[in-house]
This record gives structure tokens, C-alpha cells and sequence, in this order.
């Protein structure tokens, strides 16, 4: 059960960006839940917690740091980029966009934070980039509102 949760369902064996395959796919999920941001949270600390969980069992099994495979923190913490934020096409793209780079380039402390042992590391460097995903977000509405 902990391979099905960490890859979510399979995604992450992606042969091509499987961390951005999770992250279209939890957009999916922002998608359906974005008119109700009580549930939109409540699903991400369900699915942080889980991923959390299943992740460090992945981790602990493969013998491997953040194995490329689990993307189940992509998939929960997209939902946390885009809380709060206007619901329109142009904040939905530049926030999917934004939150890839951030992910990628591991602005600080989320290469710190990935050093942490287990699922925490694996979850938190990627709550830290939606949260920077969502700061930016939120600075382009009050702007361009």
C-alpha cells in the first residue's frame, strides 16, 4: 500500500519528469477542489501526513535519498501553491510553472530540508516550495487584481 500512495498510483514510475507528472496530476485534484479551500487543506494534510508515511517506508525499502519514484509530495503540495489564489487560467499556469522551477532548483532552505531523514525530508522541501509558489502567487494577484 505505501508503493501505491508514494507513486500515487503508479505516476511515479514516469519514464519521462515523473515529479512533474505528479505535480499535473495534483493539479487535477486543485481543479476539482479549488471552490472549497477547507477541503482543498483538509485533503493536503491528509494526503502530507500519508505521504509522510509512505514515503519514508519507500525511502527505508529502496535504500535511496527521495527516490525519484515517490511523488506523492508533489502531488499533495501543489494543492498548498495554489490555496487562496485567484481561480483563473493565467495564475493556474504561472503557478504550475513557478512551483516546477522552485522544485528543481531547491531555492533555500529546501535542499536543507530534503536532508532531513525519512518521508519529513522528502515532504517538507516541497511544502516550502508551494508555500513560496503561493507567496509569489498571491504578490501577482494583489498586482494585477
Amino acid at each position: 500500500m505505501h508503493e501505491v500512495i508514494a507513486t500515487v498510483c503508479g505516476l511515479g514510475y514516469s519514464p519521462i519528469a515523473s515529479g512533474t507528472v505528479g505535480s499535473l496530476a495534483g493539479l487535477g485534484l486543485y481543479l476539482i477542489l479549488h471552490n472549497n479551500p477547507l477541503v482543498q487543506f483538509v485533503s493536503f494534510v491528509i494526503l502530507f501526513i500519508l505521504g509522510v508515511i509512505s514515503s519514508g517506508v519507500i525511502e527505508d525499502e529502496t535504500g535511496e535519498k527521495d527516490p525519484s519514484k515517490v511523488v506523492i509530495d508533489e502531488f499533495a503540495c501543489i494543492l498548498i501553491a495554489f490555496l487562496f489564489v485567484p481561480y483563473k487560467l493565467l495564475y493556474i499556469v504561472a503557478g504550475f510553472i513557478i512551483y516546477r522551477i522552485i522544485d528543481i532548483i531547491k531555492i533555500p532552505p529546501m535542499a536543507k530540508l530534503e536532508g532531513v531523514r525519512g518521508g519529513w525530508g522528502i515532504m517538507l522541501d516541497d511544502l516550502v516550495g508551494a508555500i513560496y509558489t503561493n507567496i509569489i502567487l498571491q504578490v501577482l494577484a494583489f498586482l494585477f487584481h
